[in-house]
């Protein structure tokens, strides 16, 4: 690949100190100009979705994150006022914590932060945490799992004294999402159990007249703000659910906001030449010939980046990932998302995406300032830092020689700023790829699928429970009595003696075993 192709595909915003190198995705003229119609069309599906036209069908609701980071946007004078009054709320929320006109009952100041949520509204606080939370005012901590042994360590590392002075923060739209209402119970056990007040160490954020706003209503609650319908997880960082928690860190939220919105303004220009996230939506549909054909893996260069290709794991899957495209025909579209951080994965994965199956395409993340501060020479005449950038330039050389493609975008520093940018890049990137393969990105009846044969395990796990005696019974006894599938009943039975809730008899196979009382 020669210099004058890179300088000629460089996409740079100098005042954003920001720039994507595709160069070695290799996009040909030719496959530039066949997209020619969908690129325009993308344009302007994404005008109609900032202009508020529906784009959940399903639920008959529009999609507004960004309007978030520039309110002016917003279709009509309630939505603005929806973005606006919260953000002033929060700030001066997080103003009297800090100062101690918002305190814990047992006196002093509150010292750090209990995070309850699932999926985007745990996991875009994590990103923000641990991206630009370092020296945070509020340490934060998360319960984003129903997994009881999760929830007694991070409980144990706060301990009964520790939790007088910790803020909790429940974070769920409709208030009935089982794994964060869990973690919510879990939660005030310990509270009960320390003697205190769980609502006057608690917060809600959750749409209105859910049942957490009710709940929140009756135990109490500090203070309760609102999540809107137009917001969906996946893209709720930069509504009260990221911004409560990250205003209490006492990170700078203006700036964080103002990076989203600056690279909005650059992507939403209409030339396809300049515009990165159109890029890169253009550069997976190559890698992949518009059918998800190559897994995208995410390499950032910066440990603090390191739950970044978590995040974007979600954003991309939950809203690409479509047994259906728009016009009802089964596509069964997506892009896979994985990876971790580098030079870590040097020692991992690397020796696979060089020589193995070539069956994805790299994202590489710079991060051009290596420390803050002064450095040293690790060896004469070089530094860490030298040594970062090397391995990346070597290993996105290493692959492109292997013929494994790849992308590289280029950031000064993680900052509020430009992990805003970064968000506002890749929020925008899917908005347009799924244009380009026609799927609505806005909604996931997949995991709603789940959640409902989750619901339906356990009503046979409260069945199965009922119909174990003192006489020993195999799984498919039992299945016969509660009328439901014997191996779920099985797996039921495995849980439940896992638990001390029964006993069981190995016999010589699974169809043998028996279980009592």
């Amino acid at each position: 690949m020669s210099f004058a192709s890179y300088s000629s595909t460089l996409i740079r915003y100098p005042e954003l100190a920001f720039s994507l190198d595709s160069s070695l995705m290799d996009l040909s003229a030719s496959f530039l100009e066949s997209m020619e119609a969908k690129v325009e069309k993308a344009f302007a599906d994404i005008a109609e979705l900032e202009a508020g036209a529906i784009a959940n069908p399903d639920e008959g609701r529009m999609v507004g994150h960004y309007w978030l980071r520039n309110p002016a946007l917003a279709p009509n004078d309630e939505i603005r006022r929806q973005i606006t009054e919260p953000l002033a709320a929060l700030k001066d929320f997080a103003e009297k914590v800090h100062t101690g006109a918002i305190s814990p009952p047992a006196g002093g100041v509150f010292e750090r932060i209990l995070v309850i949520g699932i999926g985007g509204s745990a996991l875009g606080p994590q990103l923000v945490d641990q991206a630009i939370g370092q020296g945070a005012r509020l340490p934060i901590l998360f319960f984003d799992n129903t997994d009881p042994a999760g929830m007694d360590h991070t409980l144990g590392g706060i301990g009964s004294k520790g939790l007088t002075k910790t803020l909790v923060l429940v974070i769920s739209k409709s208030g009935g999402t089982p794994e964060t209402r869990n973690g919510m119970i879990e939660a005030k056990a310990a509270y009960d159990a320390a003697g205190l007040d769980f609502g006057k160490h608690a917060v809600a954020i959750t749409g209105e007249g859910s049942k957490l706003f009710h709940y929140a209503s009756e135990q109490g609650f500090i203070t309760t703000f609102p999540m809107e319908d137009w917001v969906g997880g996946r893209t709720s960082v930069m509504s009260t659910v990221g911004l409560v928690p990250a205003a209490l860190q006492g990170i700078d939220i203006d700036e964080f906001l103002a990076g989203a919105a600056a690279m909005d303004a650059e992507t939403r220009k209409t030339d396809a030449s300049s515009n990165a996230a159109m890029r890169l939506a253009l550069c997976w549909y190559a890698a992949g010939n518009g059918k998800g054909e190559k897994d995208m893996v995410v390499l950032p260069y910066k440990d603090s980046l390191v739950l970044f290709s978590k995040y974007l794991q979600q954003l991309v899957m939950e809203s690409l990932g479509k047994e259906h495209d728009l016009d009802g025909n089964v596509v069964n579209q997506g892009i896979a998302v994985y990876g971790n951080k580098g030079s870590t994965d040097q020692h991992a994965y690397v020796q696979q995406l060089r020589d193995g199956v070539p069956n994805f395409f790299a994202t590489f993340i710079e991060v051009r300032k290596g420390r803050s501060g002064d450095t040293i020479e690790v060896e004469p005449g070089n530094t860490s830092a030298d040594y970062l950038q090397g391995f990346l330039r070597g290993t996105r050389k290493a692959l492109y020689e292997s013929g494994r493609k790849s992308l590289t975008i280029s950031i000064r520093a993680v900052t509020p700023f430009s992990l805003g940018m970064l968000i506002g890049l890749f929020e925008r990137a899917v908005s347009f790829y799924a244009s380009l393969i026609h799927v609505n990105a806005y909604h996931q009846p997949g995991v709603e699928a789940g959640k409902k044969a989750a619901g339906i395990f356990l009503e046979v796990l409260s069945g199965v429970r009922s119909r174990v005696v003192g006489e020993p019974k195999n799984a498919e006894q039992i299945a016969y009595e509660v009328d439901a599938d014997v191996e779920d009943v099985y797996h039921c039975l495995n849980h439940l003696a896992s638990n001390g809730d029964v006993q069981i008899s190995l016999g010589k196979t699974p169809q043998d075993d028996t279980f009592s009382l």
